[in-house]
């Protein structure tokens, strides 16, 4: 029995009598926590590298229900136009028509609509990731890391996370062929989330 969800093949009864204590006293609403979170992409380049980028400006939202964990919720936004790789021009080109359209599509949002336990501290949560206007469904699988209070009297968890897309499932197509074979940006894109987030008052 975890945060996230519980399984299919316990009954309401069983359910009830495994929850943990201590999940069920994390119930209740959290912020996640920009400073301390990390929502990053990896994408294969020149098919011989990696090019890893971050957001840097995003908010977002957990519901945690320790004693019916499938009604756990998240939301995330994400500023496009944050969008960090190390490199400006990279970073503009990203922004750019060629990609994100971040003047037409200045946000991707991401909306959970299911929760599951895959057991142990691992979780997988499935949503509407919504980017350029298109809405495709991502699943997200997840580790839950804990729960602790930090010394300022914040009460925190933590997530870490990973998914894969394929970027051109939500328009993102431009490319440019190599003369030695394949493209200059992969298709696939590895996604990467390390998650702090704060107890509501």
């Amino acid at each position: 029995m975890g945060i996230f969800g519980r399984k299919s093949n316990e009954t309401a009864a069983t359910t009830a009598a495994a929850v943990n204590p201590d999940l069920a006293a994390l119930t209740g609403d959290y912020t996640i926590d920009p400073a301390h979170t990390t929502l990053g992409f990896v994408a294969r380049h020149a098919m011989v590298t990696n090019v890893k980028g971050t957001f840097q400006d995003f908010t977002g939202t957990l519901h945690l229900d320790g004693g019916d964990p499938s009604k756990s919720t998240a939301t995330i936004d994400v500023v496009m136009d944050s969008i960090e790789t190390g490199n400006a021009d990279r970073d503009g080109h990203l922004k750019s028509a060629d990609f994100f359209k971040t003047d037409e599509f200045p946000a991707m949002t991401f909306r959970t609509t299911k929760a599951e336990a895959l057991g142990g501290d691992d979780y997988r949560i499935t949503g509407d990731l919504t980017i350029l206007g298109t809405t495709k469904q991502l699943s997200i699988d997840l580790e839950f890391n804990g729960a602790a209070t930090d010394p300022f009297g914040n009460q925190r968890v933590g997530f870490e996370g990973k998914a894969e897309i394929l970027r051109s499932e939500w328009g993102l197509t431009w490319n440019a062929a190599l003369e030695t074979g394949g493209v200059l940006v992969s298709d696939k894109i590895k996604l990467n989330f390390d998650i702090s987030a704060i107890r509501n008052a």
